[in-house]
């Protein structure tokens, strides 16, 4: 029988995975619908997938105390990281946003001590830190005079997708991951659902073939499927141990980028993935 730990990495790695496709599958979106309507859409459709499921296995109602995180997490990762990742997609490739997900080890990492009291060694903050900026220089590089409301979008989504992680992974120790994510959207329906149904196309028809696939992608695997293994990871092997998980996803990501949708994956992007990937990955064993 796996121990915590390594059912923790197991967990957080099929969630990298899943999240991996979520920016290429939001670009193919939002060439047909309003990266509004696509965030509320997305939302309202997992959460009556998570109403489903919490009516199915006839879950208990949250602890009082419970709620102002639930509505953090809402907040976070269920309408703040997606609207701010779609509006970025209006302005800059999913090749180039996706190496921005480089960030978001070290964004976990700091909410995790913020908010789950984790406390990580010196190095691991100057292996992470190190990391980051590589992003950063990376994105300096690459144009971000060019576009930077994309880019500065992309770094906003980074930071409310760090505190929504640490938040989800925290409750997660008593609620369970997929409880954490299905209450969390349970806690937005009654907006999500209703906006949206304002906010839809005219002509829902019209909408292309994958644009639809790419709404039931984000709506099912990004919103819904990968938070119950990522929050069952976060919790199982820590914060900031897990969180570094993430680095593997710029390469998930660039490669179905590149396969899908025929955007360039350049030297520079590897390279960058890679040298923040290794630092990220030395920075892991300082964790705890």
């Amino acid at each position: 029988m796996l121990d915590d730990r390594t059912s923790g990495w197991i967990n957080g790695l099929i969630g990298v995975v899943i999240f991996a496709g979520s920016l290429p599958a939001t670009r193919v979106a939002v060439a047909d619908f309003d990266p509004v309507f696509l965030t509320l859409a997305r939302a309202a459709i997992a959460g009556l997938l998570g109403l489903a499921l919490l009516l199915l296995f006839r879950e208990k109602r949250p602890l009082r105390a419970d709620l102002m995180p639930l509505l953090v997490v809402s907040l976070c990762v269920v309408i703040g990281f997606p609207l701010l990742t779609a509006l970025a997609l209006r302005h800059v490739t999913a090749a180039h946003s996706i190496v921005f997900i480089g960030l978001l080890p070290l964004a976990t990492a700091l909410f995790g001590v913020l908010r789950g009291g984790e406390r990580p060694r010196p190095a691991f903050w100057l292996l992470s830190g190190l990391g980051s900026a590589l992003v950063v220089g990376f994105a300096l590089t690459q144009g971000f005079a060019a576009a930077p409301t994309g880019d500065l979008l992309m770094l906003a989504a980074i930071v409310v997708c760090g505190l929504g992680y640490a938040e989800g992974a925290r409750l997660s120790r008593h609620l369970g991951g997929w409880q954490v994510i299905s209450w969390a959207l349970l806690l937005a329906l009654p907006v999500t659902a209703g906006a949206a149904w304002v906010l839809r196309p005219d002509d829902l028809a019209a909408t292309g073939t994958p644009a639809l696939l790419g709404l039931a992608y984000v709506s099912l695997f990004s919103m819904l499927i990968g938070f119950v293994f990522w929050y069952r990871g976060l919790a199982q092997g820590g914060i900031a141990a897990v969180g570094q998980l993430q680095l593997l996803q710029p390469f998930f990501g660039l490669a179905l980028a590149g396969l899908l949708l025929g955007e360039t994956v350049t030297w520079p992007m590897l390279a960058a993935s890679a040298a923040v990937a290794a630092c990220v990955a030395a920075a892991r064993r300082f964790a705890r």
